[in-house]
């Protein structure tokens, strides 16, 4: 891994993506989407601070759980600027988002509970399908795993 110098405090696309494990591709893409910002210089070059790379190991730390980009920079908008996301930071982020994981954790659980009865079928076409409707919603109206849009009537 390359080494910056403690006097440089501005990193480059290539030094940021080096440091950090992510694709410039990955950089660019990050910042298009707000989670990192960077300057121009007079050539119209990124320069990053240094704190971009610890918002960068947050970012990717929070998508590996599989937070929502767009929760990610709600989370980093909180902080001040330029001010790299700590160990507090990321405990009090962590236990609030730990409801939603827990409950995506849950719907995944019921739908590989279910997979195999409704592949068993074979043609996805019960009455009550577990994939497309979940309690049996639409089954007071409609029948089927396919449902389509009722029309309105005029």
């Amino acid at each position: 891994m390359p080494q910056i110098p403690e006097k440089v405090h501005e990193l480059t696309v290539g030094q940021l993506s080096a440091r950090s494990g992510a694709a410039v591709s990955a950089l660019h893409f990050y910042e298009s989407k707000g989670l990192i910002s960077s300057r121009r210089t007079t050539g119209n070059q990124r320069r990053y601070s240094r704190d971009a790379l610890r918002r960068v190991a947050f970012v990717r730390a929070a998508q590996r759980v599989g937070i929502p980009l767009a929760t990610i920079r709600d989370a980093l908008a909180e902080l001040p600027e330029e001010r790299t996301p700590n160990r507090e930071d990321w405990t009090r982020l962590s236990q609030a988002w730990r409801k939603e994981l827990d409950e995506r954790i849950k719907q995944l659980g019921r739908l590989r509970d279910h997979l195999t009865d409704c592949i068993g079928c074979g043609c996805l076409s019960l009455e009550t399908c577990v994939l497309s409707n979940p309690d049996d919603v639409f089954g007071e109206r409609l029948t089927g795993s396919r449902l389509l849009a009722e029309k309105k009537q005029s």
